[in-house]
């Protein structure tokens, strides 16, 4: 079962989306006000089929799709792929042993990546700085988490990030990370119950310039050096979030170092038991 948040006539919605159609959700009618209420919801799976619907089923190719998060926090996890921890110390020698230290403490990176605003949806545009001149995205799964530290559902996760700044000084992370537009997620979130077993997820990256392919790259969440429940047990440790949160956990596919992303790439991300992300990617005002 899928969950999307989308725009139509009438305004902002939340929707369940079937196998050919979305039907709009009447979530006054269960007594929720959000998406985000919703999904810190018990039982969440019943709750959800139980919900009426308003109006007739709508095409998915007639959709306004939104980014599935309204007042959430996205936190991201670094370093939890080997892959990821080779690119990160290529960014910077002064760092290196930073990124190679944290790929096997006990305790993960975890830093705060979006807050809803800056988050785009399926079709969405995505921004790279206007600052930076190595720029990449980073295909991510991403956990959507209740209120109270359950794993609920599932959604695709894009964790823009311009490595020549961050890999200019670790502390400028934050500006290599946290801007406008700088965080995908989409086009829904499948709930825990309706996923794949963990270690058959595939991850999926292509990137198109013009009619041209110029980069393409998988893996899988077997890749993964941590656990999904150790990253979320280290996220609300000494932490509230009462709206619940999204936790993007670290990619697995990076460009080479020669490859900086461009405006007007398209950037498409599939993730196996959620679908496709794809958004284009802009720099500027």
């Amino acid at each position: 079962m899928k969950l999307a948040r989308i725009r139509t006539a009438a305004g902002i919605c939340v929707a369940r989306v079937e196998e050919q159609f979305v039907q709009v959700l009447d979530l006054s009618s269960a007594g929720f006000a959000s998406l985000s209420e919703l999904l810190s919801a018990s039982n969440l799976p019943e709750v959800v089929k139980s919900i009426a619907s308003i109006g007739d089923p709508l095409a998915m190719d007639s959709v306004n799709w939104l980014p599935p998060i309204d007042n959430q926090e996205v936190w991201a996890a670094g370093v939890t792929y080997k892959r990821s921890q080779t690119a990160r110390m290529e960014e910077s020698e002064a760092a290196a042993s930073c990124y190679d230290r944290v790929y096997t403490a006990a305790r993960p990176e975890l830093f705060y990546k979006a807050t809803p605003s800056r988050c785009s949806g399926q079709g969405g545009l995505l921004r790279i700085r206007s600052d930076a001149t190595w720029n990449v995205p980073e295909p991510e799964l991403a956990l959507v988490l209740s209120r109270d530290a359950k794993i609920v559902g599932y959604t695709i996760g894009n964790d823009m990030s311009s490595r020549d700044i961050e890999g200019d000084n670790p502390l400028y992370l934050p500006q290599a990370k946290v801007y406008n537009q700088c965080c995908g997620l989409g086009p829904w979130i499948t709930l825990a119950d309706a996923m794949p077993e963990r270690s058959t997820i595939g991850i999926r990256l292509a990137i198109h310039r013009g009619s041209q392919q110029v980069f393409s790259g998988k893996t899988s969440i077997a890749e993964m050096a941590r656990e999904f429940e150790d990253l979320v047990q280290w996220l609300f440790r000494d932490n509230d979030f009462p709206y619940g949160a999204f936790m993007l956990t670290g990619t697995g596919v990076v460009p080479d170092s020669d490859f900086t992303l461009q405006a007007g790439d398209l950037v498409s991300i599939e993730i196996d038991g959620i679908g496709t992300l794809t958004n284009t990617i802009v720099q500027g005002k």
